[in-house]
C-alpha cells in the first residue's frame, strides 16, 4: 500500500476531533512543527496532546483552541520560558479550558515505554517525593522481590504519532540520528504513525545502515516528504536551530492579540509548509543549513 501523502492528507485522513496525539519526541530536536501548523489549519478540535517537551508546538495549539488535555512534564518555549497560551489556558480558560495531566520528562518515556511492550505500567522510583504524584496516571506498589515501595507510571497509549525524521524511502523504513529522546517508544505505543522527513532515498541507502531504522515501516501508516518540517527545531544535519524564531514568537505572544496576529501571519495566511518557508525567506533558510560536515567513520557491515 502506498504511504505517501502530501502533508495536507495525512493530516486530514490520520487527525481526527478527540484523539490523542504525541509529538516532540526527540525532545528539543526534530520537532514536527509542519505538522501542527496543518493540524491547525485544518481546525482539528478536542485533542489530548503528549510529549515530554513540545517545546513552542503544544503552546500554538493551544492558543489556536486545537487541544482539551496536556500531558506532558512543561509546555513552553526553552529558549525563553513558560509558553504564554499555556498560562492563559490553564489560569484564565483562554481561548478554552484545558486539562493537564503532569509528568517528569522521565515518567512521559515510561509511559510510552509500557505502551510499547504492552504493559499497563512500569515501576520507578522518581517523583515519589512530588506534589504530582496523586494523579491517577501514578500509583504506589510493593516490589514482589523486596517489598520496596515503587510508583507504577500507568501506561499512554496515543491514538497517533507524527513524528520527524532525517531520511525515509518510499516503503516508509526511515532512518534518525542524534538525539532519539522517546522517538521509538512513541511510534510502538500508537496506534498510527505519521512519519515527516527532510530527503527521500533509495531503500539500498537504508539497508546499508539497518541500526539508524528507528522506527520499523509496519507501524507506519503515513510518510511525507517535508523539507524543514521540524523549523524552528533542529533536524542534525540539515537544519540548526532558529534561535531568533522563538525569541520572537515568545515576545510577539505575550498578549492573546499578539498571538493571534502571530497566529494569522505564520499559519493561517499561508497555504502549506512551503508558503511558510517562502514568507521565512531562502537567505534565513540559508544561515539555519549545517556548515561543513562531520561524518562518522565508516563501518563494514559484512560477516
Amino acid at each position: 500500500m502506498d504511504k505517501i501523502r502530501s502533508l495536507h492528507d495525512a493530516i486530514a485522513q490520520e487527525v481526527e476531533d478527540g484523539m490523542s496525539i504525541v509529538m516532540g519526541c526527540g525532545l528539543e530536536s526534530l520537532i514536527p512543527f509542519a505538522a501542527s501548523y496543518e493540524i491547525i489549519r485544518q481546525k482539528k478540535n478536542n485533542l489530548t496532546l503528549i510529549a515530554p517537551i513540545s517545546d513552542m508546538q503544544f503552546d500554538q495549539l493551544i492558543g489556536a483552541g486545537c487541544a482539551k488535555k496536556i500531558i506532558a512534564s512543561w509546555v513552553g518555549n526553552v529558549a525563553a520560558g513558560l509558553g504564554h497560551n499555556y498560562r492563559r489556558a490553564a489560569e484564565a480558560g483562554i481561548p478554552r479550558p484545558i486539562e493537564i495531566e503532569e509528568h517528569s520528562n522521565f515518567t512521559i518515556g515510561l509511559g510510552l515505554q509500557a505502551a510499547a511492550t504492552g504493559l499497563s505500567f512500569l515501576p520507578t522510583k522518581t517523583v515519589r517525593g512530588s506534589d504530582f504524584r496523586s494523579g491517577n496516571q501514578f500509583a504506589s506498589v510493593r516490589c514482589p522481590f523486596t517489598n520496596e515501595e515503587l510508583l507504577a507510571v500507568r501506561a499512554i497509549k496515543p491514538d497517533l504519532a507524527i513524528l520527524h525524521m532525517q531520511r525515509a524511502d518510499r516503503e516508509s523504513n526511515a532512518h534518525a540520528w542524534g538525539n532519539f529522546g522517546v522517538m521509538r517508544e512513541a511510534g510502538l505505543a500508537a496506534k498510527r504513525v505519521i512519519l515527516t522527513y527532510e530527503e527521500i532515498v533509495d531503500h539500498d541507502v537504508i539497508l546499508n545502515d539497518p541500526n539508524r531504522n528507528v522506527i520499523p515501516d509496519f507501524v507506519v501508516t503515513s510518510i511525507v516528504h517535508e523539507p524543514f518540517g521540524s523549523h524552528p527545531s533542529p533536524t542534525q544535519g540539515y537544519t540548526r536551530r532558529d534561535d531568533n524564531f522563538y525569541f520572537e514568537y515568545h515576545k510577539e505572544t505575550r498578549s492573546r492579540e499578539g498571538f493571534e496576529q502571530w497566529l494569522q501571519k505564520w499559519v493561517l495566511d499561508v497555504k502549506d509548509h512551503r508558503d511558510f518557508l517562502e514568507l521565512l525567506g531562502k537567505e534565513r533558510m540559508e544561515r539555519l543549513r549545517p556548515q561543513g560536515n562531520l561524518f562518522a567513520p565508516a563501518v563494514s557491515f559484512n560477516y
